[in-house]
């Protein structure tokens, strides 16, 4: 199935709005360093390199897009400045499947026996509880059973806000009073979607950064605990990163891989900022899957993230001429 396929107007429209700022001043910046310039040619390469790093794609990345550039205009001897966007917009779609296992079709939950367990993990304001809402709300949507665990006992405001959701959506919730064991409020979670064959369970936990050693060990006691009721639990560590951070985004990611195995990943906020090419160097630098991206404050959203959709959203109607 195509991208365009799996677009409804309705999400090719969110997503081009919710780029619409990255893409002018990626583009803008890009435009204004090739002004006059016939050919990609050293110079222009060093320009591109310094709009690349400037938009928050990450130097790591930046260097191997560049290095790629480079190659194309040695072997090609002459590369009009013209043909820029194309070779830009194939070196960054190649980056990002070669940096994410596969596309994710839609909100889909393996078949089994039990229920689908997500933990997700992030630091406080990149808008954790909020995606946990909407995935909430999209997976019912979808016709299965979720149950809510308010896990994050650290912030009465987190348990409030999950709560909040958990009314609107309409999905039950468990929760103990502020300070309680957020391991222990896991596993009275998973106890009672699995005594209630729930489909989905969506865990928050606490967002703290300050301490790695007691982060990691918060986190582990969750996961063991919660084994301690569905053995293979939790099947997804969901890390959410507030796009609109730019590369503090990326020192956030490092710092949750060093504490739990996260294997997928959600960008918030794309829609209020210009750093939405962070996703790029994300996904390049960890290899994780990018599954979500926040493109609007509305509950739908969130969008399952399609590699082809959002390089086509970024580049669309963009070209270079001398």
């Amino acid at each position: 199935m195509s991208w365009r396929n799996f677009f409804t107007k309705q999400k090719k429209k969110d997503l081009d709005q919710g780029l619409e700022k990255t893409k002018q001043s990626f583009f803008n910046k890009i435009a204004h360093s090739v002004a006059g310039k016939s050919r990609v040619d050293e110079e222009v390469l060093d320009d591109l390199e310094e709009v690349l790093v400037s938009s928050d794609v990450s130097v790591k990345t930046t260097l191997k897009i560049i290095d790629r550039l480079e190659e194309r205009v040695k072997q090609d001897k002459y590369v009009g400045v013209n043909e820029l966007n194309g070779l830009l917009k194939k070196e960054i779609s190649d980056m990002l499947y070669e940096s994410n296992v596969e596309d994710i079709a839609d909100y889909v939950v393996p078949k089994s026996d039990m229920p689908h367990v997500i933990m997700v993990v992030g630091v406080n304001g990149v808008g954790k509880t909020t995606t946990i809402g909407k995935l909430a709300h999209q997976f019912k949507n979808k016709g299965y059973n979720v149950v809510l665990g308010a896990a994050d006992t650290f912030r009465a405001a987190a348990v409030e806000q999950l709560t909040i959701w958990s009314e609107r959506v309409g999905v039950p919730i468990v929760k103990q009073k502020m300070g309680s064991d957020p391991a222990s409020v896991a596993f009275d979670t998973l106890q009672s979607a699995k005594s209630n064959h729930a489909d989905v369970v969506l865990i928050d936990t606490a967002g703290r950064l300050h301490n790695k050693v007691n982060l990691m060990n918060e986190l582990t006691k969750i996961k063991n605990v919660m084994q301690k009721v569905i053995p293979d639990a939790p099947h997804e560590i969901l890390l959410v990163l507030d796009g609109s951070t730019g590369q503090n985004a990326i020192e956030q990611a490092e710092q949750f891989l060093k504490a739990t195995e996260v294997n997928a990943m959600a960008i918030t906020k794309l829609d209020g900022t210009a750093k939405g090419g962070v996703l790029i160097g994300i996904a390049d630098q960890f290899k994780i899957p990018v599954k979500y991206i926040g493109v609007g404050e509305g509950v739908d959203q969130l969008q399952v993230f399609n590699r082809a959709g959002y390089i086509d959203a970024l580049f669309e109607g963009s070209t270079f001429t001398s």
